[in-house]
Protein backbone atom coordinates (compact mmCIF):
# COMPACT_ATOMS: atom_id res chain seq x y z
CA UNK A 1 0.00 0.00 0.00
CA UNK A 2 1.16 3.52 -0.92
CA UNK A 3 3.02 5.25 2.20
CA UNK A 4 0.30 8.07 1.58
CA UNK A 5 -2.37 5.57 3.50
CA UNK A 6 -0.37 5.80 6.90
CA UNK A 7 -2.83 4.85 10.22
CA UNK A 8 -0.43 4.48 12.59
CA UNK A 9 0.44 0.72 13.96
CA UNK A 10 -1.78 -2.07 12.71
CA UNK A 11 -4.50 -2.82 15.55
CA UNK A 12 -5.04 -7.05 16.46
CA UNK A 13 -8.51 -8.41 16.17
CA UNK A 14 -8.82 -8.43 19.86
CA UNK A 15 -8.00 -4.30 20.25
CA UNK A 16 -10.17 -3.69 17.09
CA UNK A 17 -13.18 -5.74 18.90
CA UNK A 18 -12.28 -3.40 22.56
CA UNK A 19 -12.55 -0.21 20.66
CA UNK A 20 -15.65 -1.00 18.61
CA UNK A 21 -17.71 -2.28 22.08
CA UNK A 22 -16.58 1.09 23.86
CA UNK A 23 -17.59 3.24 20.49
CA UNK A 24 -20.47 1.22 20.12
CA UNK A 25 -21.79 1.82 23.59
CA UNK A 26 -21.17 5.67 23.65
CA UNK A 27 -23.18 5.67 19.95
CA UNK A 28 -25.86 4.31 21.88
CA UNK A 29 -25.77 6.45 25.17
CA UNK A 30 -25.87 9.46 22.59
CA UNK A 31 -28.54 8.50 20.51
CA UNK A 32 -30.82 7.82 23.67
CA UNK A 33 -29.56 11.16 25.63
CA UNK A 34 -29.77 13.56 22.66
CA UNK A 35 -33.36 12.47 21.44
CA UNK A 36 -34.15 13.14 25.33
CA UNK A 37 -32.20 15.93 25.20
CA UNK A 38 -34.01 17.50 22.13
CA UNK A 39 -37.23 16.42 23.47
CA UNK A 40 -36.87 18.53 26.74
CA UNK A 41 -35.70 21.49 24.52
CA UNK A 42 -38.45 21.87 22.17
CA UNK A 43 -41.23 21.20 25.32
CA UNK A 44 -39.25 23.35 27.58
CA UNK A 45 -36.87 26.07 26.04
CA UNK A 46 -36.48 29.17 23.47
CA UNK A 47 -35.75 28.72 19.91
CA UNK A 48 -32.07 29.13 20.42
CA UNK A 49 -31.97 27.05 23.16
CA UNK A 50 -33.72 24.55 20.74
CA UNK A 51 -31.32 25.30 17.81
CA UNK A 52 -28.42 24.75 20.34
CA UNK A 53 -29.78 21.51 21.66
CA UNK A 54 -30.10 20.22 17.68
CA UNK A 55 -26.28 21.37 17.15
CA UNK A 56 -25.14 19.42 20.23
CA UNK A 57 -27.15 16.27 19.79
CA UNK A 58 -26.33 15.80 16.42
CA UNK A 59 -22.51 17.12 16.97
CA UNK A 60 -22.34 14.24 19.53
CA UNK A 61 -23.66 11.22 17.09
CA UNK A 62 -21.82 11.98 14.40
CA UNK A 63 -18.60 12.27 15.87
CA UNK A 64 -19.05 8.60 17.85
CA UNK A 65 -20.86 7.34 14.69
CA UNK A 66 -17.70 8.25 12.14
CA UNK A 67 -15.66 7.27 15.17
CA UNK A 68 -17.12 3.73 14.97
CA UNK A 69 -16.93 3.44 11.47
CA UNK A 70 -13.12 5.04 11.00
CA UNK A 71 -11.86 2.51 13.29
CA UNK A 72 -13.45 -1.01 12.36
CA UNK A 73 -12.94 -0.12 8.84
CA UNK A 74 -10.12 -2.00 6.82
CA UNK A 75 -7.07 -0.48 5.55
CA UNK A 76 -8.03 0.67 2.75
CA UNK A 77 -8.25 4.07 -0.05
CA UNK A 78 -11.91 4.37 1.72
CA UNK A 79 -9.94 4.11 5.77
CA UNK A 80 -8.20 6.88 4.86
CA UNK A 81 -10.90 8.95 3.19
CA UNK A 82 -12.78 7.84 7.04
CA UNK A 83 -9.69 9.60 8.73
CA UNK A 84 -10.29 12.75 7.38
CA UNK A 85 -13.84 12.91 8.38
CA UNK A 86 -13.26 11.04 11.61
CA UNK A 87 -10.61 14.06 12.77
CA UNK A 88 -12.78 16.70 11.09
CA UNK A 89 -15.40 15.41 14.08
CA UNK A 90 -13.60 16.28 16.41
CA UNK A 91 -13.98 19.96 15.72
CA UNK A 92 -17.37 19.44 15.28
CA UNK A 93 -18.02 18.20 18.78
CA UNK A 94 -15.94 20.60 20.38
CA UNK A 95 -18.12 23.77 19.17
CA UNK A 96 -21.31 21.69 19.55
CA UNK A 97 -20.50 21.15 22.97
CA UNK A 98 -19.53 25.05 23.72
CA UNK A 99 -22.69 25.65 21.88
CA UNK A 100 -25.58 24.88 24.74
CA UNK A 101 -23.40 27.29 27.73
CA UNK A 102 -22.76 30.25 24.76
CA UNK A 103 -26.03 30.42 23.50
CA UNK A 104 -27.07 30.98 27.50
CA UNK A 105 -25.53 34.40 27.19
CA UNK A 106 -25.38 34.93 23.71
CA UNK A 107 -26.13 38.79 24.56
CA UNK A 108 -23.10 39.51 25.83
CA UNK A 109 -21.01 40.22 22.79
CA UNK A 110 -18.06 38.43 24.68
CA UNK A 111 -19.47 35.47 24.87
CA UNK A 112 -21.25 35.36 21.33
CA UNK A 113 -17.91 36.38 19.36
CA UNK A 114 -16.49 33.22 21.29
CA UNK A 115 -19.15 31.23 19.82
CA UNK A 116 -18.12 32.48 16.44
CA UNK A 117 -14.26 31.93 17.20
CA UNK A 118 -14.97 28.46 18.15
CA UNK A 119 -16.95 27.60 14.91
CA UNK A 120 -14.56 29.49 12.54
CA UNK A 121 -11.66 27.41 14.44
CA UNK A 122 -13.60 24.14 13.83
CA UNK A 123 -14.43 25.17 9.72
CA UNK A 124 -10.26 26.03 9.71
CA UNK A 125 -9.73 22.23 11.39
CA UNK A 126 -11.73 20.67 9.41
CA UNK A 127 -10.36 22.43 6.27
CA UNK A 128 -7.09 21.61 7.37
CA UNK A 129 -7.84 17.97 8.04
CA UNK A 130 -9.45 17.78 4.76
CA UNK A 131 -6.86 19.30 2.60
CA UNK A 132 -3.68 18.20 4.03
CA UNK A 133 -4.42 14.54 5.53
CA UNK A 134 -1.75 12.91 7.20
CA UNK A 135 -0.08 16.12 7.72
CA UNK A 136 0.28 18.79 10.59
CA UNK A 137 -1.58 15.88 12.80
CA UNK A 138 0.45 17.37 16.19
CA UNK A 139 -0.78 21.32 14.99
CA UNK A 140 -4.10 19.59 14.79
CA UNK A 141 -4.17 18.12 18.50
CA UNK A 142 -2.96 21.50 19.64
CA UNK A 143 -5.71 22.78 18.32
CA UNK A 144 -8.31 19.99 19.81
CA UNK A 145 -6.65 21.23 23.48
CA UNK A 146 -7.20 24.72 22.55
CA UNK A 147 -10.75 24.92 21.33
CA UNK A 148 -11.30 22.91 24.49
CA UNK A 149 -9.54 25.17 27.02
CA UNK A 150 -10.38 28.55 25.44
CA UNK A 151 -13.74 28.71 27.32
CA UNK A 152 -12.23 29.57 30.34
CA UNK A 153 -11.47 33.12 28.52
CA UNK A 154 -15.56 33.66 28.95
CA UNK A 155 -16.23 31.60 32.23
CA UNK A 156 -16.41 34.77 34.27
CA UNK A 157 -19.17 36.02 32.12
CA UNK A 158 -20.61 32.76 31.31
CA UNK A 159 -21.11 31.28 34.49
CA UNK A 160 -23.68 33.95 35.17
CA UNK A 161 -25.70 32.41 33.15
CA UNK A 162 -24.80 28.75 34.03
CA UNK A 163 -25.73 26.99 37.11
CA UNK A 164 -22.14 26.32 39.37
CA UNK A 165 -22.86 22.64 38.76
CA UNK A 166 -22.90 22.92 34.84
CA UNK A 167 -19.37 24.56 34.95
CA UNK A 168 -17.75 22.69 37.62
CA UNK A 169 -18.90 19.89 34.74
CA UNK A 170 -17.17 21.30 32.24
CA UNK A 171 -13.91 21.76 33.51
CA UNK A 172 -14.06 17.53 34.85
CA UNK A 173 -15.01 17.03 31.48
CA UNK A 174 -12.40 19.10 29.78
CA UNK A 175 -9.86 17.59 32.50
CA UNK A 176 -11.06 13.95 31.02
CA UNK A 177 -10.29 14.91 27.45
CA UNK A 178 -7.00 16.15 27.80
CA UNK A 179 -5.59 13.12 30.35
CA UNK A 180 -7.08 10.87 27.49
CA UNK A 181 -5.14 12.62 24.73
CA UNK A 182 -1.88 10.71 26.86
CA UNK A 183 -3.33 7.66 25.36
CA UNK A 184 -3.77 8.90 22.30
CA UNK A 185 -0.71 9.70 21.16
CA UNK A 186 0.90 6.60 22.81
CA UNK A 187 0.51 4.38 19.99
CA UNK A 188 2.91 1.12 21.19
CA UNK A 189 0.34 1.09 24.32
CA UNK A 190 -2.11 -2.32 24.02
CA UNK A 191 -5.38 -1.37 23.53
CA UNK A 192 -4.03 2.04 23.14
CA UNK A 193 -7.20 3.22 21.09
CA UNK A 194 -9.86 1.72 22.89
CA UNK A 195 -8.55 3.36 26.06
CA UNK A 196 -8.48 6.50 24.40
CA UNK A 197 -12.14 6.54 23.18
CA UNK A 198 -13.17 5.08 26.64
CA UNK A 199 -11.99 8.77 28.15
CA UNK A 200 -13.84 10.22 24.97
CA UNK A 201 -16.91 8.59 25.76
CA UNK A 202 -16.38 9.31 29.51
CA UNK A 203 -15.50 12.81 28.92
CA UNK A 204 -18.73 13.49 26.78
CA UNK A 205 -20.95 11.84 29.18
CA UNK A 206 -19.67 14.34 31.60
CA UNK A 207 -20.37 16.95 29.26
CA UNK A 208 -23.32 15.30 28.16
CA UNK A 209 -24.48 15.84 32.06
CA UNK A 210 -23.20 19.67 32.15
CA UNK A 211 -25.69 20.31 29.30
CA UNK A 212 -28.86 18.94 30.47
CA UNK A 213 -28.12 20.78 33.93
CA UNK A 214 -27.45 24.00 31.34
CA UNK A 215 -31.36 23.46 29.95
CA UNK A 216 -33.16 22.23 33.76
CA UNK A 217 -31.47 24.61 36.32
CA UNK A 218 -31.43 28.25 36.50
CA UNK A 219 -28.15 30.10 36.07
CA UNK A 220 -26.77 31.94 39.05
CA UNK A 221 -22.84 32.75 39.78
CA UNK A 222 -20.28 30.68 41.11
Amino acid sequence: MSELFKFGRRYDFHEIVADGIVNGVGIVFALVGATALIFYATVWSSHGGIAAAWIYGLGLVLCLSISFTYNIWPHSRTKWILRRLDHSAIFILIAATYTPFLERGADDPWIFGMLIAMWATAVFGIVLKCLFPGRYDRLAILLYLAMGWSGVMVMGPVSQYLPGVTVWLIVIGGLIYSLGVIFHVWERLRFQNAIWHGFVVAAAAVHYSAVITCFSLPGSSL
